[in-house]
């Protein structure tokens, strides 16, 4: 099976694999951290309430990182017995005024640069008000939490 087309779509690679009839659609991300944040970023910005994400171990950290910080009002993870699997994410606004709950969401480390911080160089999001994602050798943390237990890592993303 050879595929008929490849189409460069920003950081992403979209590859179109045409059988007989039908065609499939597989997408392949060169950083599957950066489309989850720009997923949940886009349906916030959309006024989306809920938001669909291809499931893997890191996402789904991330997704209850989120959650227990109070930025997401819930999530479920679908599709277990499948490879692969997807997350539902309940997005949070203000009742009021109908902001999201996420003012910003920005990538810290990429493929092209990974940045790593020391227990003591942990950076801190607006003095204490955001979070910091971080992967550590003990699982994925908050900055918080990494301070707490004296570990660095990898900075995934800041959340505010």
């Amino acid at each position: 099976m050879q595929p008929k087309c490849i189409v460069h779509f920003g950081k992403s690679l979209i590859l179109k694999v045409v059988l007989t009839r039908y065609t499939i659609e597989l997408f392949m991300y060169t950083d599957p951290i950066s489309d989850f944040l720009t997923r949940v970023r886009n349906a916030m910005m959309a006024g989306h309430k809920v938001v669909e994400i291809p499931a893997s171990k890191i996402k789904k950290e991330i997704t209850k990182i989120l959650f227990e910080q109070g930025y997401i009002l819930n999530y479920k993870f679908e599709g277990q017995d499948q490879p692969q699997g997807t997350i539902k994410i309940a997005l949070k606004y203000d009742k009021v005024t109908k902001e999201p709950a996420i003012r910003k969401i920005k990538r810290a480390s990429t493929p092209g640069l990974r940045q790593y911080a020391g227990s003591k160089e942990l950076p801190r999001v607006l003095n204490g008000l955001g979070v910091a994602i971080i992967s550590t050798s003990k699982g994925v943390m908050t900055d918080k939490q990494a301070r707490q237990e004296n570990v660095g890592g990898e900075v995934l993303c800041f959340v505010y």
